[in-house]
């Protein structure tokens, strides 16, 4: 038999069990209504600000605010998960998170709206840790890249979110009936879709580390790594990987927030956009960042995940320095959907190399790894804010790009490997 006619991996990859498959469309449902279920909120942010009394630095640190639940909570997220299983975690603490999205539709008062936004950004960091953790799980059974096509579906669900938000606000829909339908719906299908998540143990399908793979994150064997002074279980080695791969999200979060706190605000100062259109800068960035996740397990299989961050680094920037320098609707609309591709990768490429790190305790990596991500959502919103007041929006929204440069400065710790095969 010649090269030609070696079966290629495709060929002689086992077919995926029925179990696997409904496994991996219930993760699927719980990213999906992880990202409609606080994303239709945010079209509705400029009625809060408008009928709660609030200054861009006012609302900027109630936003700033609540990721310090998310911070909090976050830290407990890998203990939940050794107690109850990554699949009870995320299905509970996602019915919260919805009850907690109502709260935010009532608030009447600056402290009503940061407190529920913290209890919220609680509730979405335990569910954002436990999905992802159990999305390995069926990754590892599928041994192949399938990370991108969950954060897919919480794009769409962003989408969706966005949307129904969007049109419920042109049609002068009540914010707490709003708030009620979501609880509802969005419940009811997190609650039907736990039986369709693996059984078992979290630790499953997770095999021994057989030593280094060339280039990929955090390649040093667990039998050679430094055995002296350990932090959570890791060596100070992993956690620099770790702390490196966090500050990837880091900067991916305060991108996301520019749509998602700034967008519709934006175009209704800069514009005086009706509100649906205001809400399009939101739906923009997610409707592309959407696009990029669905298509990414290819991109990445064929250029690694360190090519296709630094790649989606300069589109995004390039992107809204256009917008902010030839501002328009149009332009806008362009350069958040610009943003919005190119960091579509970086979660699940991040959460994906923290819980591949040898060395690294199982949950602790993604947990880390998770945790620092809050962090771009607790700092970016106040500064925004501050320098929205002094500066206008317009020019508050230049720290974009410098956020595309934090991506490129640390996208080196992501993995270089190409069609890999998920073992």
């Amino acid at each position: 038999m010649n090269a030609h006619d070696t079966p290629s991996d495709d060929s002689i990859r086992p077919a995926v069990p029925l179990q696997v498959r409904r496994a991996r469309w219930a993760v699927s449902l719980v990213f999906f209504l992880n990202g409609a279920s606080f994303c239709a909120i945010l079209p509705r942010y400029p009625e809060l600000v408008e009928s709660i009394g609030l200054s861009n630095t006012a609302f900027g640190l109630a936003v700033g605010l609540g990721p310090i639940g998310g911070l909090l909570s976050g830290l407990f997220a890998a203990r939940l998960m050794s107690r109850f299983g990554s699949a009870r975690v995320a299905v509970t603490v996602q019915i919260i998170a919805s009850t907690s999205h109502l709260l935010v539709y009532l608030s009447g008062s600056w402290l009503w709206l940061a407190l529920s936004l913290a209890l919220s950004m609680a509730a979405d960091a335990i569910t954002d840790i436990s999905m992802n953790a159990h999305g390995m799980r069926v990754e590892r059974r599928y041994r192949r890249s399938i990370m991108n096509s969950y954060h897919g579906w919480w794009s769409l669900g962003a989408v969706t979110g966005g949307l129904l938000g969007a049109a419920a606000a042109q049609l002068g829909l009540p914010l707490w009936a709003q708030g009620v339908i979501g609880l509802v719906l969005f419940g009811a299908l997190a609650a039907g879709s736990f039986r369709f998540l693996l059984p078992g143990h979290d630790a499953t399908e997770r095999t021994p580390a057989a030593g280094p793979s060339a280039g990929s994150a955090g390649e040093v064997p667990a039998d050679v790594a430094p055995q002296g002074i350990r932090i959570a279980g890791m060596s100070l080695r992993a956690l620099g990987l770790v702390v490196a791969l966090g500050m990837v999200l880091v900067f991916a979060g305060s991108t996301e927030d520019a749509g998602n706190t700034w967008g519709a605000l934006f175009m209704r100062s800069t514009f005086e956009a009706t509100p649906f259109l205001a809400g399009m800068a939101f739906v923009a960035l997610q409707g592309a960042q959407t696009i990029g996740r669905f298509t990414g397990d290819a991109v990445v299989d064929r250029l690694g995940d360190r090519a296709t961050a630094r790649l989606g680094a300069v589109i995004g920037m390039a992107g809204m320095s256009l917008a902010l320098l030839l501002p328009t609707p149009a332009t806008a609309l362009l350069g958040f959907a610009a943003v919005g591709w190119g960091v579509a990768t970086l979660f699940p490429a991040a959460f994906r190399a923290a819980d591949d790190l040898p060395g690294v305790p199982h949950g602790v990596g993604i947990t880390v790894v998770g945790w620092f991500a809050r962090l771009g959502f607790f700092i970016t919103p106040p500064v925004v804010g501050a320098l929205a007041d002094v500066l206008t929006l317009r020019y508050a929204l230049w720290m974009v790009p410098m956020y595309a440069l934090g991506v490129l400065l640390f996208s080196g710790v992501l993995s270089t490997r190409a069609a890999a095969t998920r073992d």
